[in-house]
């Protein structure tokens, strides 16, 4: 018996749970747990089915598209580990919490190597037996390091490329090269505090609470899908170093928890928003 999860995008209809669910039935496939949403302003349906029993993919996703209407997107995922590669450039407070989250299991994740343009982090890295890949951005061109930076990650074919405090930003052929494929922690709770710095722009703007943001990265700086986001109070109290100090906890969890929806396919993305199921 195998264990895989389908996902159904498609414009709404009428009687779709119904035909998706007659389907599993005649593939004498056991359903799970199912989750299922209609975004009634752009009329679109979304659902995610665990399944269980013997597969037949071809056949299963041919009679899915007879019923469903044109224009569907689905995708029937295997329960295998999905691959990572986390990309760093000195802080260790996220990767060091995916390091150990995946290690003991909370994080059902393969970490195929770290990537960083400093080599601060090599030694944290290399005590959890994961490849490290120094590529220094210094005294080259931004094409020529992303292009050293995809030949190193490439080799691994990830399924997703984890920006864990990662300070650089990247160019749109480096995102088109993994289109919704880069999960990054903005220090901020968007769309306040976009770019540099968010920490000082948050004290001098005098705010009572600061967050982070699990987003997509797309060509529009910080401005991607969001996937998870948490905020913690602050007061006058606080200097930018002391919310930059409070706020590396926030950072760290939601970052693990935004990995943690993503490997297990409950995100949907529409346009510049995110479904999660």
């Amino acid at each position: 018996m195998e264990k895989k999860t389908l996902r159904t995008e498609c414009p709404d209809a009428v009687g779709l749970i119904s035909k998706i669910t007659n389907i599993c039935y005649k593939h004498q496939l056991n359903i799970i747990h199912n989750n299922e949403f209609v975004d009634n302003t752009n009329q679109q349906f979304f659902m995610r089915t665990e399944l269980e029993g013997v597969f037949n993919d071809q056949t299963f996703l041919y009679d899915l598209d007879q019923a469903l209407p044109k224009g569907t997107q689905r995708q029937l995922i295997s329960s295998a580990r999905k691959r990572i590669v986390i990309m760093v450039t000195k802080e260790a407070h996220c990767l060091g919490d995916i390091l150990v989250k995946a290690m003991d299991g909370c994080l059902d994740v393969e970490i195929a190597a770290v990537v960083g343009n400093y080599d601060t982090l090599q030694n944290l890295t290399e005590k959890f037996d994961i490849p490290f890949h120094y590529i220094s951005h210094q005294g080259i061109s931004r094409e020529e390091h992303e292009a050293a930076l995809l030949q190193a990650i490439d080799q691994y074919q990830p399924d997703y490329v984890v920006l864990a405090k990662y300070m650089r930003i990247l160019t749109p052929e480096f995102v088109a090269h993994y289109p919704n494929q880069i999960i990054n922690i903005h220090h901020s709770f968007l769309p306040a505090f976009i770019g540099a710095k968010p920490y000082q722009q948050a004290y001098e703007r005098g705010v009572k609470i600061i967050g982070a943001t699990a987003h997509f990265v797309t060509n529009d700086l910080d401005e991607g899908p969001i996937i998870t986001q948490n905020v913690i109070p602050v007061d006058h109290n606080f200097s930018a170093s002391d919310m930059a100090r409070s706020g590396r906890d926030v950072e760290k969890t939601v970052l693990s928890k935004a990995l943690g929806l993503v490997l297990d396919d409950r995100v949907f993305v529409l346009n510049n928003r995110t479904v999660i199921l």
